[in-house]
């Protein structure tokens, strides 16, 4: 997933604006309550809480 540098570093969970991290083709959420992982389709995250995963 080619992401920008330093995009990664500016992103944030929407849910708790903790961190993200490239997992596969998703952002995962580093916050220890949240977890969430957001889509990344064609290169671009798609960082809406309605579309994201809830932690396994």
């Amino acid at each position: 997933m080619p992401l920008e540098a330093g995009l990664l570093e500016i992103l944030a969970c929407p849910a708790c604006h903790a961190p993200l991290k490239v997992q596969d083709t998703e952002l995962i959420c580093t916050g220890q309550d949240c977890g969430l992982a957001y889509p990344v389709r064609d290169g671009i995250p798609v960082l809406l809480v309605d579309e994201a995963r809830n932690p396994a």
